[in-house]
């Protein structure tokens, strides 16, 4: 497995790197005045470098595909056909995700899953296709790109030395 296979994975699916990425931007801008466009797309790509995060994007893009195809067991073929709210494996599945980089991806994660951003927006929206877990993995994708970067910026503050809670 490749970065390239997930990039292709992905837009086969309808996402590219360019839209994640301009969601972390969102996301990591207002805390990072020299934020670029680049530094995003690299962030994403480095997250989908990751062995666990391809496995998790795979699993949930596969469940995704056969609930489009009818293939799934019952309840679950329905449950996912109707993107039932309390299902909330598509949610845990995507947290994976979101973990690879610390704790501080998940209140991105819930703001994304909440709001809906972008390509986030399109994809739930979509009755087209079903992408139960495929928008919640971009969120994940997305928030842990996003974390990335928090844990880089050389501009934040260092509180590690100032302020001791001794």
């Amino acid at each position: 497995m490749t970065e390239q296979h997930m990039i292709q994975l992905l837009q086969k699916r309808g996402v590219s790197v360019d839209q994640v990425s301009e969601i972390v931007y969102k996301l990591q801008k207002p805390y990072n005045d020299q934020l670029t466009i680049e530094e995003c797309v690299d962030s994403v790509m480095a997250v989908l470098s990751k062995r666990e995060v391809q496995y998790t994007l795979y699993t949930g893009i596969a469940l995704d595909e056969l609930a489009e195809k009818k293939l799934l067991p019952e309840p679950l073929q329905s449950i996912l056909e109707v993107d039932e709210p309390l299902y909330g494996v598509d949610e845990t599945l995507a947290l994976g995700i979101v973990h690879v980089y610390g704790m501080i991806g998940l209140t991105s994660f819930g703001y994304l899953d909440k709001e809906k951003i972008g390509i986030i927006r399109a994809l739930n929206d979509d009755r087209s296709a079903v992408h139960v877990f495929l928008d919640d993995l971009v969120c994940g994708l997305a928030a842990a790109a996003s974390a990335r970067i928090a844990h880089q910026n050389e501009h934040a503050p260092d509180y590690s030395s100032k302020h001791r809670l001794d």
